[in-house]
């Protein structure tokens, strides 16, 4: 993605993309599409891609999003970070969006739209719980955001999702419902699970990203790593991103097509989700004097969610065939293309809402001819 020049308008935004940034929706509807209609079409794909696990997710799944997450990490100026952690405003806010009105959102969403659902209820409140590790920063890449509050953010986390994880689950599939005199089977899933997920998915290209930062300025300076080495893997991330999505979907490729209604049940409360959940962050971050880059970045933060451990839990306490795993699959179909809609609405409020800062960005911008993809502008 393109960093906003000054003065420009969404669509003049748009047009200085690249191919692959520019139909961004367009490349991953037809991921999705090719996902489905190869768990429709290949008998066996789906225990074929379950042969094999790295922390419970299919091992296709575990080496697209290794290969979508390092490109991103690649590109964190890790000696920034230290700006990012005293903005208390910033990791307060993330910590309060994440992890106390995230999640009882999606139950009071789950149980509002789903009374009568209880296999798809479990598995929407499970998502609910698995708070943003990877494609988020993506996402935050692509509006422009704050790139080294986004790891910053999906650091935290990861951290608070090894601790907090389980006992979020038993309070609102067990405790919570108790209390409030409903019925729901309590969800059982070990932490240590949970902390493999983490430190496999966040951790190895998180290591991998900081060494190639540290070694890459220190043998060829960094105008060189930003401006000749970026650019030619900045493509990979897109890629495994878009391989993640086909095979993700080639899973529950059958019952999504078979299904349909169930689809748009669940689908609903996830609209409804992501939607609050990111103008909510937004106007927060407003509220609280954040920069647009911070803002955004709190806004994506606090919308995405960790859809690859919510489905991983879910297969491994349910089963695959499960209405929790339908749930938690369901989960990328409406969040994908909803946040990257979210992309352009976030760049189109960049200009009203925070016009001084166009120029700022502009004149500071570190590789002004290099898009965020690793794509070089056309003149």
């Amino acid at each position: 993605m393109t960093t906003t020049p000054a003065g420009a308008t969404p669509p003049a935004v748009v047009a200085r993309l690249s191919r692959l940034d520019r139909f961004l929706p367009l490349w991953i509807g037809l991921a999705m599409a090719v996902g489905l209609l190869l768990g429709r079409l290949v008998p066996g794909l789906n225990t074929a891609l379950d042969a094999v696990t790295i922390g419970g997710i299919s091992l296709p799944i575990a080496l697209g999003l290794l290969i979508m997450m390092y490109p991103v990490l690649a590109r964190v100026r890790y000696d920034r970070l230290d700006s990012v952690t005293g903005d208390r405003r910033l990791l307060l806010s993330s910590l309060l969006l994440n992890w106390v009105l995230g999640p009882a959102l999606m139950f009071a969403l789950a149980w509002i739209f789903l009374a009568e659902h209880a296999e798809y209820r479990t598995g929407l409140i499970i998502v609910g719980l698995a708070r943003c590790i990877a494609m988020v920063i993506i996402w935050n890449d692509l509006a422009c955001g704050d790139r080294e509050a986004a790891a910053v953010l999906v650091a935290l986390n990861s951290v608070f999702q090894v601790l907090a994880f389980g006992l979020l689950g038993w309070f609102y599939l067990s405790v919570l419902p108790s209390w409030l005199n409903l019925s729901d089977a309590q969800l059982q899933v070990s932490g240590w699970d949970i902390a493999v997920n983490v430190l496999i998915f966040l951790g190895i290209p998180l290591l991998a990203g900081y060494l190639t930062r540290r070694l890459g300025e220190r043998a060829k300076g960094r105008t060189w790593y930003e401006s000749r080495f970026l650019p030619k893997i900045g493509p990979v991330a897109l890629y495994g991103l878009l391989f993640t999505i086909v095979i993700l979907f080639a899973l529950q490729g059958d019952a999504i097509t078979s299904q349909p209604w169930d689809v748009v049940l669940i689908a609903v409360p996830l609209l409804v989700y992501f939607a609050v959940m990111w103008a909510g962050a937004y106007a927060l971050g407003r509220a609280i004097g954040l920069t647009y880059a911070r803002t955004t970045t709190l806004a994506f933060t606090a919308a995405g969610n960790n859809f690859e451990l919510a489905i991983a839990v879910a297969v491994g306490t349910f089963g695959v065939t499960s209405g929790q795993a339908l749930a938690g699959v369901v989960g990328p179909l409406i969040e994908v293309p909803v946040l990257v809609a979210l992309v352009y609405v976030s760049l189109a409020l960049r200009r009203r809402l925070f016009p001084a800062e166009i120029t700022t960005t502009a004149r500071h911008d570190p590789a002004p001819d290099v898009v965020r993809s690793g794509m070089p502008r056309r003149r």
